[in-house]
């Protein structure tokens, strides 16, 4: 139980970053013509703040069913490498826990999780995962729900998007030590710049692949260079 209050205390600083995120994805939602049970039901089911807010968006843009779906399932293809990163760390766990670790990976919970696991202390690794994901879960649910009945009514010249990017700049902070992950997220970032103007959202999945692409050529080839 320690190590469950120690993912508890280790994930409540990050909790301050959730509650914009929460507003902003209620707003969004509202504009978006989404009712306030599908909203809340987009935010227990999918439970991924960046795609929510980007499926969000665009709707409200009226962009194509298929666009939209793929444009999320982009997003949220992160969660795959970090099902596979914080895997070994549980794998004794019976098939119904791992299922709901896997359901509650966030980038939150990910990055305070595998930075206590490389310290390589004495904590349990699925006792403290769980601990910082739960803790997660509950703090999007009711700020997002929060966001979805009374964001609506905020002053429109109260703007809380630059949290966002604040936020994940924030968690990527300890994986920039790496080249991969630092060419990686140059090259997604310059991409992104310049082929924003692609329709279709087309810039956004250049700039993914390419930083994917080069983040995985330049690891490769330090690997082999090993």
């Amino acid at each position: 139980m320690n190590d469950f209050r120690k993912g508890v205390k280790d994930m409540l600083p990050i909790i301050t970053g959730v509650v914009p995120f929460g507003l902003i994805y209620g707003v969004t939602a509202a504009n978006a013509g989404i009712s306030p049970p599908a909203a809340l039901g987009m935010s227990s089911i999918l439970f991924a703040g960046a795609a929510q807010v980007a499926l969000a968006e665009l709707i409200t843009d009226g962009t194509p069913v298929w666009v939209a779906v793929a444009t999320v399932v982009l997003i949220n293809l992160r969660m795959a490498m970090y099902s596979a990163s914080i895997g070994p760390h549980i794998r004794h766990r019976n098939l119904l826990l791992r299922m709901l670790a896997a359901y509650l990976i966030t980038d939150q919970a990910y990055a305070v999780s595998i930075v206590e696991f490389s310290r390589e202390t004495e904590v349990n690794p699925f006792r403290y995962y769980l601990g910082a994901a739960v803790t997660l879960w509950i703090a999007w649910q009711t700020f997002s729900a929060v966001g979805i009945f009374v964001g609506a009514t905020l002053p429109k010249n109260l703007s809380l998007e630059f949290i966002i990017p604040l936020m994940f700049l924030a968690l990527a902070v300890p994986f920039l030590r790496q080249k991969a992950f630092i060419v990686t997220a140059v090259v997604t970032a310059a991409v992104m710049v310049v082929a924003r103007g692609i329709p279709g959202n087309g810039g956004f999945f250049l700039a993914v692949f390419a930083g994917v692409f080069c983040g995985i050529a330049v690891k490769r080839r330090f690997l082999l260079g090993d």
